[in-house]
């Protein structure tokens, strides 16, 4: 009798082993799977983060660094390069080619503002481009006292597009350190 009881409660913790090792392999498979989880989560994580970090672009110049003078007129589309940085962040501008380089695909937004002194002949005029491609232009004419012109657009974006302001042919603009003749343009959302 002793050995059956014996049998019985061998036969009984076996059973109870197997059900604890079925326990135990399900929840080796659910913390397989929630680590699983986590790793996509983090690394989805990561990519935001690192969204956030690009979608930060803004930049705004103006002419000339320092001074008051005209710049122009030529007999071509000249590319203006803005010398005195506001700000620049994301790096996306550089003064040294007037040009601004797309850092992520996205929408944009540029404004431009010109100053010219008025002249008969001569008047004040500049040109946003994208890769080249003339976008909108900013144009005023008077023969005398100052001129103002100004216009923007809010442009999509690929990665290394470069947009830029030319000086429009036989025209010219001014600016001194009250920093009149400006170009900005801000990332306002992701695409």
């Amino acid at each position: 009798m002793m050995e059956l009881a014996l049998e019985e409660s061998v036969a009984s913790l076996k059973s109870k082993l197997e059900a604890s090792q079925r326990t135990v392999e399900e929840q080796r498979s659910q913390l397989k799977e929630l680590k699983d989880r986590h790793a996509e989560q983090a690394a989805a994580l990561r990519e935001l983060r690192k969204e956030r970090e690009d979608g930060k672009v803004s930049f705004s110049a103006s002419l000339l660094e320092s001074g008051a003078g005209s710049t122009g007129p030529f007999e071509e589309k000249t590319t203006l390069k803005y010398q005195h940085v506001i700000t620049n962040i994301g790096g996306a501008y550089d003064p040294d080619t007037g040009v601004f380089t797309a850092p992520v695909r996205g929408v944009y937004h540029f404004t431009l503002f010109a100053l010219g002194p008025g002249h008969d002949s001569t008047g004040t005029g500049v040109c946003l481009h994208r890769n080249e491609q003339q976008v909108v232009t900013a144009w005023s004419r008077q023969p005398q006292e100052r001129v103002f012109a100004s216009n923007g657009a809010s442009l999509l974006l690929e990665k290394d597009d470069e947009v830029c302001v030319k000086l429009w042919p036989n025209s010219w603009v001014y600016d001194n350190d009250n920093r009149l003749t400006t170009f900005s343009g801000h990332l306002l959302f992701l695409m």
